[in-house]
């Protein structure tokens, strides 16, 4: 059923920013943090997200519904959206003049992550948003699966 593939891109959008969002989280969490298990401060890390196209796109499926062919046999893959990494920011780090601090240099900086607040919140808010429109969407798609389901009473 078609409605089923729709459910699926709305999860899969559900995922991405889920993960986008705990991503941010984990940036925020280390705003401070300069020293890592690899050595040196925390480096920010950012989601990459990659298209991901069904198998049919809606011409073929279009195409195929007009000369007859209504069958979905074969249909594997449906669209939607996928974090394909989780990429470390090759930015340069801050420097923060700090002579007391068990991190400073002989000059007495200390090399501090490379995250920035406003730009995570601001990203925080673009997820919020988007997983907001996914909520959006699903709730829209029920009401339409509702009222395809009173049809026949």
């Amino acid at each position: 059923m078609a409605f089923l593939s729709s459910i699926d891109i709305v999860g899969s959008g559900f995922t991405a920013q889920q993960l986008r969002l705990d991503v941010i989280s984990e940036n925020i969490t280390n705003l401070n943090t300069t020293r890592t298990e690899g050595g040196g401060p925390y480096r920010r890390k950012v989601t990459v997200f990659e298209a991901e196209e069904g198998k049919d796109s809606f011409r073929d499926i279009l195409a195929r519904t007009q000369s007859g062919l209504v069958s979905n046999a074969g249909y594997i893959n449906t669209a939607g959206v996928k974090v394909t990494e989780i990429a470390e920011d090759p930015s340069d780090f801050k420097l923060r003049y700090d002579p007391t601090h068990p991190d400073a240099n002989e000059d007495g900086y200390v090399e501090m992550p490379n995250v920035d607040l406003v730009k995570e919140v601001a990203d925080g808010m673009a997820a919020s948003q988007a997983y907001a429109a996914n909520v959006t969407a699903f709730n829209l798609l029920k009401n339409v699966i509702s009222k395809g389901l009173e049809i026949g009473k």
